[in-house]
């Protein structure tokens, strides 16, 4: 089930509201076990196949984490019943998400032809990691023990399960436990709506509105100068608006059920570094893999060399959770090089002077774009070999079409271009801090509030209109 969908926004959503303050009334448990309860059921309708895995996959990391937190165990054990927890978790994510694109490049290597063909589960990506940071938390004594309803919430939580953010068991469990988010707030509800529409609008009106350009570079078997750029480009806004809106959706959703997740998605093209662009990009995934991989690999700790290696290691394997595929490779080796390039010459100009300091960020910010761009195009492509064919069209000046189709592409890309670095993220607009739980509270006050309400209700009313048949968002594929 889709967001974007008038089942979705008219049917599924009201209902589970209503059930769960209704419930909420009655009892502090019964919403969690019936919050879960939508959620599968939110699952199943699109991978009624792989509900029986989720639920194994959340008792099989459940039972591990209670021997973890509540089992008298010695420090081998400990270590042993990690290392199952991690080893399991990490089994079935390979067989489902990696098993065709090994067989793929052994038969590649051996002239054999082994066909596996695997259906990967949607979410898979995201209820692994979001349990292995459970896990290796309470290996460390950093967890305490819950029961089972709210930790099957917190995997299966419908507004994360299918395109994230990665949630932690710190944050997420402790709202799930309040009894007072089993209460309707109108301010919260009133706020999620209008959220939901801001990402609903991202979704069904700009991501989907420029997607058709994308295909003036990456379905061209020739492209010129100016339509591989364009279309380099149009992927590049789309999938910006792609993610946001959903990141945006997802915290509209549960801020109606008075839970706050957290920001994922913070303006990464404003970034003026690859390094800034990390902690805005996919930020529960930028945290996952700086607390899980990059730290426990050495992080920084064993000189710069290591640190280059680490970080290395780090992005090919976040490539690899995007896909399989060596588009993904090529990818996250390209982003690792770039941290890379990135920390050396701050540790070889740790200064600049102050007449320079603007510039220079106006500098770093072009180069960062467009070194993002570019490893957009290995990102988007279905083979490497196509993404370098973008590419070389992209360092071809002295080939360029530039008829009445690319001129009105350029203008709006252009338009999108002001939307990205012009416009004020979602965040700005309401006021969402995660970490003090408040949204709205300047906007939704005094003389503003009519004429804020206004303008949300015309967003809503695109947004619904915007809506396709079919239009999935494109990390429901990761």
């Amino acid at each position: 089930m889709l967001f974007n969908s008038y089942p979705f926004i008219l049917l599924f959503l009201p209902a589970v509201l209503v059930g769960y303050f209704w419930l909420g009334r009655r009892s502090n448990l019964t919403p969690v076990i019936w919050l879960a309860a939508a959620s599968l059921a939110f699952y199943a309708i699109g991978n009624w196949q792989f509900v029986a895995l989720l639920l194994a996959s959340i008792a099989f990391n459940y039972g591990i984490g209670y021997l973890l937190i509540a089992a008298e165990l010695s420090p081998s054990r400990r270590r042993a019943a990690l290392s199952l927890g991690v080893a399991g978790d990490l089994l079935v994510l390979g067989i489902f998400k990696y098993a065709g694109f090994v067989t793929d490049n052994v038969n590649a290597l051996l002239g054999t032809h082994v066909a596996v063909h695997i259906l990967l589960p949607v979410g898979i990506s995201f209820y692994t990691f979001t349990q292995i940071a459970f896990l290796v938390d309470a290996y460390r004594r950093q967890v305490a023990a819950y029961a089972l309803p709210p930790y099957a919430l917190f995997v299966t939580y419908f507004p994360h399960l299918i395109a994230g953010p990665i949630l932690h068991h710190k944050d997420m469990i402790p709202q799930f436990e309040r009894k007072e988010t089993k209460h309707p707030d109108t301010h919260l509800i009133l706020c999620g709506v209008i959220i939901f529409a801001i990402g609903l609008f991202k979704k069904t009106c700009l991501a989907d509105g420029i997607q058709p350009l994308v295909a003036l570079a990456f379905d061209a078997r020739s492209p010129s100068f100016d339509q591989a750029w364009l279309g380099a480009l149009a992927y590049t806004f789309q999938l910006y608006f792609d993610f946001s809106g959903y990141s945006d959706m997802a915290i509209g959703i549960s801020l109606m059920f008075g839970i706050f997740l957290p920001v994922n998605f913070n303006s990464p093209y404003k970034a003026t570094s690859i390094v800034e662009f990390w902690r805005r990009w996919h930020m529960t995934l930028s945290q996952f893999l700086r607390d899980y991989l990059y730290i426990p690999l050495g992080g920084n700790r064993r000189g710069r060399a290591m640190r280059y290696f680490n970080l290395m290691i780090t992005m090919l394997l976040g490539g690899l959770w995007h896909g399989a595929a060596w588009t993904f490779v090529v990818w996250g080796a390209l982003h690792g090089a770039y941290l890379c390039i990135n920390h050396a010459f701050n540790a070889l100009v740790p200064n600049i002077p102050s007449p320079l300091a603007r510039p220079a960020r106006t500098a770093g910010a072009v180069l960062t774009f467009l070194a993002v761009v570019v490893a957009w195009v290995f990102f988007r492509a279905e083979r490497v070999d196509w993404a370098l064919r973008i590419l070389r069209a992209m360092a071809d000046p002295a080939n360029i079409a530039f008829g009445r189709e690319e001129i009105a592409a350029l203008v709006q890309v252009t338009v999108y271009a002001a939307l990205v670095w012009l416009a004020p993220n979602t965040q700005a607009i309401m006021g969402y801090d995660h970490g003090n739980r408040t949204v709205g509270e300047s906007l939704m006050a005094g003389r503003m509030r009519p004429l804020f309400l206004y303008g949300a209700s015309l967003v809503f009313a695109f947004g619904i209109l915007g809506i396709q048949s079919h239009s999935e968002f494109i990390y429901f594929r990761f």
